[in-house]
């Protein structure tokens, strides 16, 4: 059907814009099932108050490639004051350029007014400081970042509105950025990420024009609030695609503007540090593709393990082992700060499955017990099979505390005597019945097959 779509290229009915291709409904694959119900109801309340409204963005994207997607953005000739005057209760955010988010049952639409072209205060990097102009759809069509999220679908008449040529780029599976992409990375330079989230989601090529420009304006980030960069990263890892986008961002050297000890370590020559990354991202991508739960928290502290290391074996010969961990940890979380912001929600947890990392292997006597107890032991134990599989050398530590899990009491007090006679001293488990319960799962499902990970 797309291919039938992208041979369609002699508009049917009049336009008054020149670039304007209409794609009626026997020429395209969207069907009105396959979109959101609230989205639709939404276009229409406000046709009927009298404005023009469109589904638009990565949903009419998506659904032109056979996909079904989630999120649906509706656009309006409507003002944020006049969609809130047309649906009770919607709300009005964002200062940069205003949306409006509007609840029907259990969903959130985000409405946008069609933006115009902009006469706002610019930094002195060119990045746009105010965005609320407003305008047609033709000027919101080449305001759009892509020209693949430019698509409009009209539910008055079932057709596909396309201004910049994205049906084209949707056939070449080709990312391409609408105007100079110099001017447009400047205007934002979180652009640049998005345009390696999309190619690495879709599997699509970043056009060259648009693609060359971002190794030498990558250091813009840098001028972003630390608290966007921060959302920016949940949307590259925790999207189904992390360990595509893992590989572009190192590709398009962004990786340092964001975790920059990270990328100093594995530049270094950390394989391993490299190797546990992946399989965090691989993991990660099951999980979010399996509707299961994926806490930042372990994506963090996967990705600063590598800078944690780097610090850690620097500080080595200074001090103790203890105080040197002490000192990393909190060297590599200030730095990290600086450059994204993670709340104390996911930086406490991050700090735990550290911790237990240097206290699993103190096994003897209660401690055992003591440790399987623990909240965050479930996401530890995930991370150190990963740091095993990763190829760090650990003597078969995980293997030990997978055993332990699933051992009775009998076996338990014996597996820990053991490790008092290979220690040369003596080593007993006090053990307490108490009820089995199930462990907490936080981290990435990387149990191998027969333990217990949800």
């Amino acid at each position: 059907m797309l291919k039938r779509l992208l041979n369609y290229l002699a508009p049917k009915g009049k336009s008054t814009h020149p670039s304007l291709l209409i794609i009626p409904r026997d020429q395209h694959n969207i069907s009105r099932k396959n979109v959101s119900q609230a989205a639709l109801r939404i276009m229409r309340q406000l046709q009927e108050s009298g404005f023009n409204a469109f589904l638009v963005g990565g949903g009419v994207r998506d659904l032109l490639l056979g996909g079904h997607p989630k999120d649906f953005d509706v656009a309006t000739d409507a003002k944020p004051e006049e969609i809130k005057r047309v649906f009770r209760g919607a709300r009005i955010i964002g200062r940069r350029f205003q949306i409006v988010h509007v609840r029907i049952g259990r969903e959130i639409i985000e409405v946008t007014t069609f933006r115009g072209h902009h006469d706002e205060a610019r930094s002195e990097d060119g990045m746009l400081l105010r965005d609320n102009v407003y305008g047609t759809i033709e000027t919101d069509a080449v305001r759009r970042d892509f020209t693949v999220n430019a698509l409009y679908y009209n539910a008055k008449d079932f057709a596909v509105y396309d201004y910049t040529g994205g049906l084209e780029d949707l056939k070449q599976r080709q990312l391409r950025i609408i105007g100079d992409p110099v001017t447009r990375y400047k205007e934002d330079p979180v652009r640049m990420l998005r345009a390696v989230r999309f190619a690495a989601k879709l599997g699509f090529s970043i056009e060259t024009k648009t693609a060359d420009p971002i190794f030498e304006l990558g250091a813009l980030l840098r001028n972003i609030p630390s608290a966007r960069l921060f959302e920016e990263v949940l949307k590259l890892f925790l999207g189904g695609s992390a360990t595509a986008t893992f590989e572009l961002m190192r590709e398009y050297q962004l990786l340092g503007y964001l975790f920059p000890g990270t990328e100093a370590a594995l530049a270094a020559g950390d394989t391993t540090g490299a190797a546990l990354i992946e399989q965090t991202m691989v993991n990660t991508d099951k999980r979010v593709r399996s509707d299961k739960t994926v806490t930042p928290a372990f994506i963090y502290a996967a990705l600063l393990w590598p800078a944690l290391q780097a610090e850690l074996h620097r500080l080595a010969k200074q001090m103790p082992p203890t105080q040197a961990y002490l000192q990393a940890a909190q060297t590599v979380i200030s730095q990290q700060l600086g450059h994204t912001s993670l709340p104390k929600r996911f930086l406490l947890p991050m700090r735990e499955i550290w911790d237990l990392q240097y206290r699993l292997p103190q096994r003897q006597g209660m401690r055992a017990l003591r440790l399987l107890d623990h909240p965050r032991f479930r996401a530890a134990y995930d991370f150190l099979l990963m740091r095993e599989a990763a190829g760090e050398q650990l003597d078969g530590l995980g293997t030990w505390w997978t055993r332990f899990q699933g051992a009775g009491d009998e076996e338990r007090e014996q597996m820990v005597k053991d490790l008092g006679k290979q220690a040369g001293g003596k080593g007993k488990l006090r053990t307490r019945r108490r009820a089995p319960r199930k462990p907490r799962t936080e981290g990435v499902d990387a149990s191998p097959p027969g333990t217990t990970n949800d």
